[in-house]
C-alpha cells in the first residue's frame, strides 16, 4: 500500500519557521550534533555554545526553516536556559550513548525541570556519540522508549545518532521539525491505541463530504477523486483493487458492494499514523480545512464583521431553508422532534456537539420527553449565531451545508439607525431581564420555553438565557432571547462600555407583592436607562410585574403607574407565571423591541442631555438668523451706494 489510497508527496502547513531548542547535560554532544547538521560534517573544533543556527527552507521536504538554538548548562546561564526552553517549539534533549549516568539524568533532572517551566511542546529524545558506545553498556533504546513515553506523554520520539559519522544527525532534526508540522497527539490516543474522538469526527466529515451519492461507501470513482484533491494524483484501477484487499483483510467491514465504508477509510489513516507517517494524515485534514487543533481555520470561515458593537449577525433565509432540511433528514419517525441519539448524529462530523455546554445546554424549548422540537432547534441555531457567530458557521459547515459560507450569515443594521427611522429589520430579538433575587426572572425565562412552573428557588448566579420563537400577527415569526441578568451581577456588566449595545428591549422584573423588589426594579431601571443615555445605547423598558396572584404590596399600583408615567414607558404588565397567566408578555416583549424608538425612559441625564442640544440648537438658529440679517443690511447698503453714486 506504499502507492495505494494515499500520498506523502503533498503536505502543507501555515508556519512559517520552527524553533528547535537543544538542551542537556554539558558534554553531551549538543553542540557537535548542531555544527554537524549545519555543515554537513564533524567539526574538528566547536564553540561550547553556537550562536542561532538557520536551517533554510528547502532543508526538508515541508519547505520550512528551522532555527536551531544552542544552550548551556552551567549555571550563571540557567535563565537564558529557561527562557530559551519556554520559547522552544519543540525541545531536542540529548544524552551521550556511552555516559549511562547522562540517560539516567534525563528523568531524574531534565524532564522534572521542564514539567516545571510547564513546556508542554513536543521533545526528541537524542543519545549523541553513538560511536562512542560500549556495546557492554549499551542503553536500550526500547527500553528507554518505553519508560519515557509512559511518565512523560509529550515525548514524540527517541533516536541515537552521530555527529562524527553523521549517522541519523539530519533525522534529528527532520523528526523535531516533523513533531511540530504534523502533531501526533491531536490524532492518535497512545492510551487507547486508536484514533482520538476529535480525529474521527473530521475523517467522518471528510468521508461524507466525498461520498457523493450517498450511499454509505466510497466506490472506484469518489475514490480516485479524494486521491486527486488531496495528493495531485490519481489512482490506477489496481492500485484501488489493492486497497481493498488490504483493508478486507484487516477490517472485513471495511468493504462493501458499493466500495469502502467508513471503518476502512479511518483503517487506512491509522495504519499510516502506526508506520509513524503523521504528515500524510495531516495533509487531507489540511486540505479539508483543519488546523492543529481538528477545528476548521478561521479563512474557512468569512464571518461578516460588524462594524459597530450595537450590530448583530443573523442567520440568512438560505441557512434556516438548510437547516429546516436538516431536521427533516433527521427527523425519521417524523414526530417533529429529534432525540438526544439523533442531535449527537446532527454533529458526529463536527469536533464536539456544542449544545452540550453552557449557555446552550438549557436554552432552547423541549418536549415533555426532552426532545428538542423544530421550533427550540431552529431558536437553538439563531441563539448561537447571537452570541457566536464564528462557532454558528462552523458548525454549519461541519454538518454539511455547501453553499457559499458567506451567504449564511449577515449583518443588521445598527440599532441606532433603527431606532431614528423608527423601524427595524432584524429577526432576532436579545431582552436583557434586570430585576431583584427571587422576583421572577427565572420563572419568565423557563415559560418562554413552556416549561411547569416550579415553587421551588434556586438564586441565579450567573446568566442564563432562553430562546424561543414568537408568531405574531400576520404569520410572521421573530426569536426572542432572554438574557437574565443576576442583581448581583449587574454593576460589573455596566461597567463595561458596549455591553448594553447588543440589547434590544430591557425588562424589569418586580414581585409585586414585595416593596424592596419594586424598589429594586425602580432602581435598576434608571440606573440601567442612565447607562444607555451615557453610551449612546437607548432601548425600550418595560417593567413586569410578577407573581399577580399575590396580594400587591399597598402603593404597587399607583406608584408603578406614576414611575413609568415620569418615565414616559407602557404601564407594568401584570403576569402570573404560576396561574399560566403571561398576559401576551413575550408579544409585547418583541413588539416593543420592533419599535425601538418606543417606551425608551427619560432619564434626568437624557433630560439635560436634551436640553442642552436645544440650547445649542436654538444658539445655532440665532447666530444663523443675526447672520442673515448682517448681510440682507450689507446688501441694502451697497445697493444704497450704487443708486447714490449714479445719480451723482
Amino acid at each position: 500500500m506504499t502507492n495505494g489510497l494515499v500520498s506523502m508527496t503533498k503536505t502543507r502547513t501555515d508556519r512559517s519557521g520552527v524553533r528547535v531548542v537543544v538542551a542537556g547535560d554539558r558534554g553531551t554532544g549538543k553542540s557537535s550534533l548542531i555544527a554537524a547538521i549545519a555543515s554537513d560534517s564533524f567539526p574538528e573544533t566547536v564553540l561550547p555554545v553556537l550562536p542561532p543556527t538557520l536551517l533554510p527552507a528547502d532543508f526538508f521536504p515541508d519547505y520550512v526553516p528551522l532555527t536551531v538554538i544552542d544552550t548551556s548548562y552551567r549555571l550563571e546561564k540557567q535563565n537564558k536556559l529557561n527562557e530559551e526552553l519556554k520559547g522552544a517549539d519543540v525541545v531536542v534533549l540529548t544524552y551521550a550513548c556511552n555516559d549511562s549516568q547522562s540517560f539516567s539524568r534525563l528523568i531524574s533532572y531534565w524532564f522534572r525541570e521542564l514539567q516545571k517551566l510547564e513546556v508542554t511542546v513536543p521533545i526528541i529524545v537524542v543519545g549523541c556519540k553513538l560511536d562512542l558506545r560500549d556495546e557492554s553498556q549499551q542503553v536500550s533504546l526500547e527500553r528507554l522508549l518505553e519508560q519515557l513515553l509512559q511518565e512523560f506523554k509529550n515525548v514524540a520520539t527517541c533516536i541515537e545518532c552521530s555527529a562524527a559519522t553523521l549517522y541519523q544527525v539530519p533525522e534529528v532534526f527532520y523528526f523535531a521539525q516533523k513533531a511540530v508540522l504534523h502533531p501526533v497527539d491531536p490524532l492518535f490516543d497512545h492510551e487507547n491505541q486508536a484514533l482520538t474522538d476529535q480525529c474521527v469526527r473530521a475523517l467522518r466529515r471528510i468521508f461524507v463530504l466525498c461520498d457523493r451519492d450517498m450511499d454509505d461507501a466510497l466506490n472506484d470513482a469518489e475514490l480516485n477523486d479524494f486521491q486527486v484533491r488531496c495528493f495531485n494524483a490519481p489512482l490506477q484501477s489496481s492500485e484501488i483493487e489493492d486497497v481493498k484487499t488490504v483493508v478486507q483483510q484487516k477490517v472485513p467491514e471495511g468493504i462493501n458492494s458499493n466500495g469502502l465504508t467508513f471503518p476502512g477509510f479511518m483503517f487506512i489513516h491509522s495504519m499510516f499514523l502506526r508506520k509513524g507517517h503523521p504528515e500524510t494524515l495531516w495533509a487531507v485534514l489540511r486540505d479539508f480545512g483543519y488546523d492543529n487543533d481538528l477545528k476548521l481555520k478561521d479563512e474557512f470561515l468569512p464571518v461578516p464583521a460588524k462594524i459597530a458593537p450595537d450590530q448583530s449577525v443573523e442567520l440568512t433565509g438560505e441557512a434556516v431553508e438548510f437547516l429546516n432540511g436538516i431536521f427533516r433528514l433527521l427527523d425519521t419517525d417524523k414526530d417533529r422532534a429529534l432525540r438526544p441519539a439523533e442531535v449527537d448524529k446532527l454533529f458526529c462530523t463536527a469536533p464536539k456537539s456544542p449544545w452540550n455546554d453552557a449557555p446552550y445546554s438549557d436554552a432552547a424549548e423541549r418536549t415533555d420527553m426532552g426532545y428538542i422540537s423544530l421550533n427550540g432547534f431552529l431558536s437553538q441555531w439563531a441563539f448561537m449565531t447571537l452570541l457566536d457567530p464564528q462557532c454558528s458557521l462552523a458548525n454549519l459547515i461541519y454538518i454539511g451545508y455547501s453553499g457559499n459560507p458567506a451567504a449564511a450569515l449577515r449583518v443588521t443594521r445598527r440599532r441606532s439607525v433603527d431606532r431614528k427611522k423608527q423601524a427595524t429589520g432584524r429577526n432576532v430579538f436579545q431582552c436583557y431581564v434586570f430585576g431583584s433575587k427571587n422576583a421572577g426572572k427565572s420563572a419568565l425565562l423557563d415559560a418562554l420555553l413552556r416549561r411547569p412552573f416550579s415553587n421551588s428557588y434556586t438564586p441565579t448566579t450567573v446568566e442564563k438565557f432562553a430562546a424561543n420563537g414568537i408568531d405574531l400577527i400576520g404569520g410572521t415569526r421573530k426569536t426572542l432571547v432572554l438574557r437574565e441578568i443576576p442583581e448581583s451581577e449587574v454593576l460589573k456588566v455596566l461597567s463595561n462600555q458596549d455591553y448594553l449595545a447588543a440589547c434590544d428591549v430591557a425588562v424589569f422584573v418586580y414581585d409585586s407583592s414585595d416593596e424592596y423588589s419594586w424598589k429594586k426594579s425602580r432602581e435598576l431601571l434608571e440606573k440601567v436607562a442612565g447607562q444607555g443615555d451615557l453610551t449612546g445605547y437607548r432601548f425600550p423598558c418595560l417593567l413586569i410585574a410578577a407573581k399577580d396572584d399575590l396580594t400587591p404590596y399597598p402603593r404597587a399600583v399607583q406608584d408603578s403607574v406614576k414611575a413609568t408615567q415620569e418615565l414616559g414607558i407602557e404601564a407594568p404588565i401584570h403576569v402570573s407565571m404560576k396561574l399560566g397567566d403571561s398576559s401576551n408578555v413575550y408579544n409585547k416583549i418583541v413588539s416593543a423591541a420592533e419599535h425601538p424608538h418606543l417606551s425608551i425612559p427619560e432619564t434626568e441625564i437624557g433630560k439635560k442631555r436634551k436640553q442642552y442640544h436645544r440650547i445649542v440648537q436654538n444658539s445655532l438658529i440665532f447666530a444663523s438668523v443675526g447672520t442673515a440679517i448682517a448681510v440682507v443690511g450689507l446688501a441694502a447698503c451697497r445697493a444704497y451706494a450704487v443708486k447714490r453714486n449714479s445719480s451723482t
